[in-house]
């Protein structure tokens, strides 16, 4: 009865998602209605003491981000930059390659080590100008902005900076450059059959004769006549955020040490940091924010007119975007504490081969939860030592077991209630019933790709 309830939870709210209903009101629902037919007395202490802790220190953590990219994507936008880019993208590569040229922005960024959650702000604006221009249905870009950066950069190309990539490193006492053979291959894997995938639809829906859209919702503010900055300018700023990124990561513990201690004289203890949980968010903070004030001093003056009314419209997206993916973050939590939910850990474990455990498990709790790095911390915090054991009666090198289980947390955590896809559908202005197909494709593709290497593995022993 406890794994039933824990799957009517996710069902409700998959379904709540993908009929276009507030998640923010929704995830809650679920979440306690699954408290409540398990134990009623338990539902105000769960409600209080984990849906809104885990709530909340979301949105404490993630908020700053998500209103930086989403001032940072406005500004790109403003500024006429997204039109430079696309302008210069269709010139040296052709309409024809849109899909391409999205997914390569974004992988480039995400590989950079710019959050997923970032990129979408970020592409977004020229994302739709070069769909517009380029007559393809706009209900097809957010396939395309998720192949790019909730897929092999996010977790199978070796050295990503991304957290799925980092977190089995303390678990296996590995590097983020685990298996890169093999993350290569995966990645490759998930690149021709994702872009095969997309170019399918798109010349479908050319056949067809459906263009851009009309009455759409979300759409940037167009430059209306003027001269375009030259392209170098225009991809400056996206430039600057990769860099930085990079750099910030790596000096910010080296200023601050492994912990810093604030003591200011109107505070009765003084404010501890541990540096390591905060590096990777206050760099791409730093990178974002130094990524806008490089588009103020170069475009200030086509900027400075609509900066007031843009940005109230950016910190508004970025308030409902932080906001459905806290209430996921929530719903994530709750569930996890869930009879039901060990149920389902405890039921993993009985698959006998090694690899296939670990990423039916991983992907598995993923899905549940609707997070890859969410599902992956409760699977190898409750399960590494068994995936460890069996890697080493198989002789199978850890690196491996990193990559599958990486790979794996970014399979199936895209169903309808993940909060990445909430927060792509929110900002690009789409539904999950007019694109979600889409990201499901995309879900299936880095799915198979899991299992792909592990026969490759077999197969070949590349590493």
């Amino acid at each position: 009865m406890s794994f039933v309830v824990v799957i009517a939870a996710l069902a409700f709210l998959m379904f709540a998602a993908y009929r276009g209903y507030s998640v923010i009101l929704f995830a809650p629902l679920a979440a306690l209605g699954a408290v409540l037919l398990t134990d009623p007395s338990a539902v105000a202490p769960v409600f209080t003491g984990i849906f809104m802790e885990k709530m909340v220190g979301f949105v404490k953590l993630y908020f700053p981000v998500f209103m930086l990219g989403a001032v940072f994507g406005k500004v790109i936008e403003l500024s006429g930059f997204s039109e430079a880019i696309v302008a210069a993208a269709i010139r040296y590569i052709g309409r024809s390659r849109a899909n391409a040229v999205i997914v390569a922005v974004c992988a480039l960024l995400t590989y950079g080590g710019v959050s997923l959650f970032v990129v979408v702000f970020a592409v977004y604006p020229f994302a739709a100008e070069l769909y517009r221009q380029s007559n393809i249905p706009k209900r097809l870009m957010p396939g395309a902005i998720a192949l790019g950066a909730f897929s092999f950069t996010m977790d199978s190309l070796p050295g990503t900076p991304q957290i799925q990539n980092i977190i089995p490193t303390t678990f296996f006492n590995t590097t983020s450059w685990a298996a890169p053979v093999l993350g290569v291959i995966g990645s490759l894997f998930i690149i021709v059959v994702g872009l095969s995938y997309l170019e399918w639809r798109r010349r479908a829906a050319a056949a067809r004769g459906e263009g851009y859209g009309t009455n759409l919702v979300n759409e940037p503010t167009r430059m209306e006549g003027g001269k375009l900055p030259p392209p170098w300018l225009a991809i400056l700023p996206l430039i600057v955020v990769g860099v930085s990124n990079f750099w910030l990561t790596r000096m910010i513990p080296l200023w601050y040490g492994q912990a810093h201690s604030v003591s200011l004289p109107g505070l009765p203890k003084p404010v501890e940091t541990k540096i390591a949980s905060v590096t990777a968010i206050w760099a791409v903070e730093g990178a974002l924010i130094l990524g806008i004030l490089v588009v103020l001093v170069t475009a200030f003056g086509t900027v400075r007119q609509r900066f007031a009314e843009g940005t109230k419209a950016a910190v508004g997206g970025a308030l409902l975007a932080s906001m459905n993916t806290a209430s996921e973050y929530g719903f994530g939590g709750v569930i996890a504490a869930l009879p039901g939910f060990l149920v389902v850990s405890d039921a993993l474990r009985s698959i006998p081969n090694p690899l296939v455990n670990a990423a039916v498990s991983v992907s598995t709790l993923a899905g549940i939860t609707g997070s890859a790095s969410g599902g992956m911390s409760i699977a190898l915090a409750a399960m590494s030592e068994t995936f460890i054991q069996g890697a080493h009666a198989a002789q199978i090198p850890l690196e491996v077991l990193h990559r599958v289980v990486s790979m794996a947390s970014g399979g199936m955590d895209t169903l309808p209630h993940n909060g990445a896809v909430i927060t792509l559908l929110a900002v690009t202005g789409l539904t999950h019933r007019e694109s979600y197909r889409d990201i499901f494709a995309i879900t299936v593709i880095k799915t198979l790709a899991v299992f792909f290497v592990i026969a490759v593995f077999y197969m070949t022993g590349l590493v």
